[in-house]
Formats: structure tokens, sequence, C-alpha cells
């Protein structure tokens, strides 16, 4: 299957609702509005295509970028540099960048440069992609004392972070508290030290975070030590 007839597809299965909601949360022209779950028979066809999805990806629209995400199969830093790039917004960067990343086996250490870049969507791309990792793999697939260094990073740092970055990083501290269990104790004190994080959303409104809250919920619900598979499509 070629670049234009997946577009063409892509573009039969968007809604007007659909696009309003993307476009309300920082995508931009050109889209369809493909809910994502609409394009699993078509990623099914394809399964894994590096070379359509690079294509894809460069179109700038962003139902192919994100199914681009679906399809990928990237081999090294340099490819996710590439597509870090032209992320140009939060559910590019930490849902299809991010997310791709986590399947790669030097997913740490390249979001801990994204992490370190002082850019707003590669550190949230960063910080998200060990919420990932965290959500799939074991606890022994990860250094104990690398995380709780992170945990302290966090708190020291998301006061002062770009609003996306904030809302990753806040990610971070329940993930680790719910799904690492060897630091859930130190993730709780350390949600409880941060305490709200506001997000401004524009001039007018903003939202408040609270990882404290959302750790207590999970654990009522005896979600400790929850890992899940994650799925895009």
């Amino acid at each position: 299957m070629d670049r234009d007839t997946v577009l063409k597809e892509l573009e039969a299965l968007g809604t007007e609702r659909t696009k309003k909601r993307y476009l309300s949360n920082g995508a931009r022209e050109p889209l369809f509005g493909v809910a994502t779950g609409a394009m699993k028979p078509l990623a099914k066809k394809i399964k894994k295509d590096q070379a359509l999805a690079d294509e894809l990806y460069a179109t700038g629209n962003f139902d192919a970028m994100y199914f681009a995400g679906v399809i990928s199969d990237m081999k090294t830093p340099e490819e996710f540099d590439r597509w870090m790039e032209d992320a140009y917004f939060f559910m590019l960067s930490d849902y299809v960048v991010a997310v791709s990343l986590a399947e790669a086996p030097f997913a740490q250490e390249l979001a801990d440069k994204w992490i370190a870049s002082g850019e707003e969507l590669k550190m949230s791309a960063g910080w998200s992609c060990y919420c990932w990792l965290l959500g799939r793999w074991p606890d022994s697939a990860f250094d104990k004392y690398k995380l709780s260094a992170m945990l302290d990073q966090a708190k020291e740092q998301i006061h002062d972070a770009p609003d996306r970055t904030k809302v990753s990083m806040n990610n971070f501290i329940l993930t680790t508290a719910i799904s690492f269990e060897p630091l859930h104790e130190k993730a709780v004190e350390t949600a409880a030290a941060v305490g709200p994080v506001e997000i401004r959303k524009d001039e007018k409104k903003s939202s408040t975070l609270l990882a404290s809250e959302a750790i207590q919920k999970a654990v009522d619900r005896g979600q400790l030590g929850f890992k899940r598979k994650y799925v895009r499509c």
C-alpha cells in the first residue's frame, strides 16, 4: 500500500467531531479527525513498514503522523530524533514518538537525552517514555537508584518546568508509585511534597494536577504493581 492510498483510507475514516477534539488539544491542519481505534483494520493490513511510515509522517497530517507511529519500525536513535523534531504538539511527542521509543532497546538512554535537552516537548517525551516503560516492563528491567534520582529531579524541577513537561513529570511520579513497587513509598512521599501542580491552559483558565490523590485512588482500586500493555489503535 502506498502513501496516497493510505491517506485516502484515513480521510474516509475521519469525522468532524474527532477533528474538533484534536484541534482543541493542539493539532493543526491538515488532519481528517480519525479515531485511533478506527485505524486498527488498516494497521492489520500493513503491519510494519518503516519506509511508508516515514512518508506518512513527513506529510504533516496529524492522522497520517499518528498512523505512521503505529506501523513504524525505527531502529536507530537518529530516526527517533528526526521524528521528534517534527512532533509539534504533545499528542505526537508523547503518544507517537515516546510510545514508539519505548519499544527500542536504547529507550532509556535516548529518553535521558531528551529530558536533559531543556526543550518542552522533548522533555515531555522523555518523561512520558519512562511512563510507558514502567507500565509495561518488569521492575527488574530498571535501576532503582536511577529512578529514585529521577523522582528527586521531578520534585525539584516540576513547578518551574514548562506546562507540558509538568504533565509528564507528574505522570512519572504517579506511574512510579503504581507500577514500580520498590519505590512506591518514595513516590508517594514525592507526590505529597510536590503537592498541586498548576497547568496554565491559556490566559484565563488553568487546571491543577495532584499526583497524591490519583495514587490513592489507584491504591484503593487495588492497582498497586499494575502493569499494562499499551495499544495505540
